[in-house]
């Protein structure tokens, strides 16, 4: 017979908890650590963001800068910052995913994530 009725051992979930908020901590800060890019305009603006999807740098191609058209420029800054942040976001479910789907239910039993 199991003690305790066939519960899970309380202080084994604590440190299956205690474990799994270590991870997550550890590669949250791995993502603060790790840069991405994005491009747009065929590689005339890269922007840089780390995992956590900051940005951490700009780089605009001098082809790219018509002072008579700052619309256009404008436009490839956004779609070069949002590619980034695209592949920020990949790399959170890459990195972040496993331990996630560790909390729902299949990592820690018993507990209600």
């Amino acid at each position: 017979m199991i003690p305790g009725g066939g519960q899970p051992n309380m202080q084994q979930l604590l440190q299956q908890a205690q474990k799994m908020q270590q991870d997550l901590a550890n590669a949250q800060a791995e993502l603060g650590r790790t840069e991405v890019e994005g491009q747009a305009g065929g590689g005339l603006v890269k922007a840089t963001v780390n995992g956590s999807g900051e940005l951490r740098g700009l780089v605009i191609d001098p082809k790219a800068v018509d002072p008579e058209d700052t619309e256009t420029l404008a436009d490839l800054i956004v779609a070069a910052v949002q590619a980034a942040n695209d592949n920020a976001q990949k790399l959170q479910q890459q990195k972040l995913g496993p331990l996630a789907q560790g909390l729902g239910g299949s990592g820690i039993p018993g507990l209600p994530f």
